[in-house]
């Protein structure tokens, strides 16, 4: 089992236009990421996969592997699907490019999710909603699962919806769990994926994992503790570097 891990590393963005090589602590935010994927002992290899030259030479001065794409790509998918073209792997693991913090075990676990129980087509994570706020907030994606845990639905609604008692109540016994945006992909079920369109629930929550609902997936979900912060805005620079700067002297 050949497992490769790919970093979508894109110039624009909405909310921070070239945050991909903006300094996190002395070191581009895409470096900080490649990183930590280096770490992960599942990982044969690990791309970056960008549609700019400027984060490509980064990287390869990092000592990584860039791999220009289209930069059209309606998802941080499809850039993988075109990045793997051309390479050997069984199963890939999408690293989302604004993560500096991200857990090699975590990727460690998704990678063994896969090659260790074959009846999965992906796997992702999941960390325990403990403010009641971020339960109604849309920008927060929740999952619930069964006994397997085998995800049955991800939305940016309050789900479970709780008809009896309190909501306060029901987070402090646990029942929200927010998504966490890593996946791992059995690569016959990526390139399959990538090939079809979006689905009325994707279309509806803006959400690409429902697609792969919708084609019947098993996607296994892992729990995990809460990851530190990514980076969406120029401001969360400083409370990332806040994190690495603390456990730098410990």
């Amino acid at each position: 089992m050949r497992t490769i891990g790919v970093i979508p590393s894109r110039w624009g963005s909405t909310r921070f236009p070239g945050k991909s090589l903006a300094p996190v602590a002395g070191k581009p935010l895409v470096q900080r990421v490649l990183e930590q994927a280096r770490q992960a002992e599942v990982l044969d290899d690990v791309l970056v996969a960008t549609d700019d030259e400027r984060i490509a030479a980064v990287v390869r001065e990092a000592g990584g592997k860039a791999v220009m794409t289209h930069p059209d790509h309606p998802s941080g998918t499809d850039r993988i699907a075109e990045a793997i073209r051309d390479e050997e792997a069984d199963i890939v693991i999408n690293i989302q490019g604004d993560e500096p913090l991200i857990e090699p075990a975590l990727i460690n676990g998704l990678g063994r999710a896969l090659a260790e129980e074959r009846h999965w087509d992906m796997a992702t994570a999941a960390t325990r909603i403990t403010d009641e706020a971020d339960v109604g907030n849309p920008a927060v994606v929740k999952v619930v699962w069964d006994t397997l845990y085998r995800a049955l639905y991800f939305s940016r609604a309050p789900i479970p919806y709780v008809r009896d008692g309190t909501l306060s109540g029901a987070v402090a016994q646990g029942l929200f769990w927010r998504h966490i945006g890593i996946y791992a992909y059995r690569r016959d079920f990526l390139n399959r994926m990538v090939l079809e369109p979006p689905c009325a629930m994707e279309w509806a929550e803006k959400l690409e994992q429902l697609r792969a609902l919708d084609l019947g997936a098993n996607i296994k979900v892992l729990t995990t503790d809460a990851p530190g912060p990514g980076v969406d805005t120029p401001e969360d620079v400083a409370r990332v570097e806040a994190i690495i700067h603390s456990t730098s002297t410990r």
